[in-house]
């Protein structure tokens, strides 16, 4: 409320209790001028109150919201439903313009602010989290599937550089792989002048993979590395962070996006943020290590307890597996069967995989799908610790977990018993002959 209105306000109460509503509205604005200022993910986390009066402010912003707003054109802000308009905060327009998504819209000047602060405080929240600013062949050691750089670069040599669109690295990937080897790939591309892409999923809640991109970006060439925003912002499916070092090289991606864009992802990260606070986001990276380490611990008592183990992967520092040998070894229907009962016992995320697999896809079969090598030797289950797991969906998972196997022991123990029976009988008839 502006000065004057305030003024006229003080005509229908007291004075001071006018003065006082003003002073309580100015808190909140402080906090909105400050996020203005800085750029910055604030230290606490605002209340919701805070974010809706902000968010409502950028939305009045925005021309569908203007009260005599005459719209003639194909893509007006027009929405059908009250109810979708509500979940959106009425912020209809999108961002960005044909060309460019990166542009600022005419038609929302909110949207559009609401763009570059959600860039600036996920970029703030990059480097809190431990970042400061072809084909890749892996290689079993020990249980580790790793980058085999040398063949990388013999495979550089054979086709020439100039014959190899990119080298596309990866850090966050399942168990047993492990991050590759990025400091030593970044200096091969820097070498021989080829571009060099990082996917970077879920890694911006592992500090250690974002040390490795900060690594790789000194010592060699990184151009671009992408991660997921609902596997390391805990918001709703459907957006992601491009990241570089090179600002006209982003600048270009973004021209490359066909039209405007969906601001939701935008909105979604920047009230997450604003509600949980610099604070509260490293919180939640310290719990995730802590589970990482807990689940770890008591995942590799369950497998001695079943004869199996926990394979040994200490670079990976998300994802765990743990080996299936004893029922993959008996019958390769177990393995599977045992993923189906972890689903329908409601065990979300756990990945089953079998020894073996073919897949074709495009035309290219791959031999050991899902596994990241043709011929890893034995099957096994990943379990990870992400940004938000609970120390109950751990313990939940375990338990669970044991009594599965307990189960699909029993069956391939029956199984086994009755195909020895059936050989004992045929064994009887064959002597009777």
């Amino acid at each position: 409320m502006n000065a004057e209105n305030v003024s006229r306000s003080e005509r229908l109460v007291p004075a001071a209790y006018a003065r006082q509503g003003v002073q309580g509205r100015r808190a909140h604005e402080l906090r909105v001028r400050a996020l203005l200022e800085q750029g910055k993910c604030p230290e606490d986390g605002w209340d919701e109150s805070t974010i809706e009066l902000f968010l409502h402010e950028l939305a009045i912003m925005d021309s569908n919201n203007f009260l005599d707003n005459c719209g003639v054109g194909e893509r007006e802000g027009r929405v059908a439903s009250g109810l979708v308009a509500r979940r959106h905060y009425r912020l209809i327009h999108g961002i960005g313009r044909s060309g460019d998504i990166a542009a600022v819209q005419p038609k929302a000047a909110g949207s559009s602010i609401l763009n570059k602060l959600t860039n600036s405080i996920v970029l703030d929240i990059i480097k809190m989290a431990g970042f400061e600013p072809v084909v890749i062949e892996n290689v079993l050691e020990g249980d580790e599937l790793r980058t085999d750089v040398e063949a990388v670069e013999a495979k550089i040599k054979a086709l020439g550089a100039e014959n190899i669109l990119c080298v596309h690295s990866t850090t966050s990937c399942f168990a047993p792989r492990v991050p590759d080897r990025l400091e030593e790939l970044a200096v091969i591309c820097a070498n021989y002048d080829i571009p060099h892409i990082v996917n970077n999923a879920y890694g911006v809640q592992s500090s250690k993979c974002m040390h490795l991109i900060q690594q790789g970006a000194r010592v060699g060439r990184i151009d671009a590395f992408v991660q997921s925003l609902d596997k390391n912002f805990m918001v709703p499916v459907g957006g992601a962070i491009i990241a570089g070092f090179n600002e006209s090289f982003i600048q270009e991606i973004s021209k490359m996006y066909p039209g405007r864009a969906s601001a939701s992802p935008s909105l979604d990260v920047l009230i997450t943020l604003l509600s949980l606070g610099a604070s509260g986001y490293k919180q939640l990276l310290k719990e995730r290590k802590e589970m990482f380490s807990y689940l770890s611990s008591e995942l590799k008592k369950l497998a001695d307890n079943h004869n199996e183990r926990l394979l040994d992967t200490p670079h990976n520092p998300i994802s765990l597996a743990m080996s299936l040998k004893n029922l993959d070894e008996n019958n390769d229907f177990a393995v599977t069967q045992l993923g189906s009962m972890l689903f329908t016992r409601q065990v979300s995320g756990a990945r089953v995989v079998p020894c073996g697999s073919v897949q074709t896809v495009n035309n290219y079969t791959f031999k050991g799908f899902m596994s990241h090598a043709n011929d890893y030797p034995c099957a096994y289950l990943n379990a990870a610790s992400a940004i938000g797991i609970k120390k109950q969906d751990v313990d939940v998972f375990l338990k669970r977990l044991d009594k599965c196997l307990k189960t699909s022991r029993k069956e391939v123990k029956k199984e086994k018993n009755v195909n020895e029976i059936s050989n004992a009988n045929t064994g009887t008839e064959q002597l009777e002959d």
